[in-house]
């Protein structure tokens, strides 16, 4: 039941943290765009933010699940 718990509040986190990533990255691409950047280069921004996305995404799980303490422990 640990095991449940713990994977059930790692998801939980890293749900509400790539919502947060998403909405910061979204927030710099609407920038890039609004400070000048040409409309030719949307696709190869959107590519680059979403690959920028992936490696946070990567790099919460790994480090959630690695280091998220035992619950219940006692």
């Amino acid at each position: 039941m640990d095991i449940l718990l713990r994977v059930i509040a790692i998801f939980i986190e890293v749900s509400l943290l790539a919502l947060i990533f998403y909405c910061l990255l979204n927030g710099a691409r609407l920038t890039i765009f609004d400070l000048g950047l040409g409309v030719k280069y949307r696709k190869m921004v959107t590519t680059a933010l979403v690959v920028d996305g992936g490696i946070i995404l990567v790099f919460l799980i790994s480090h959630l699940t690695l280091l998220y303490p035992a619950i219940g422990a006692g």
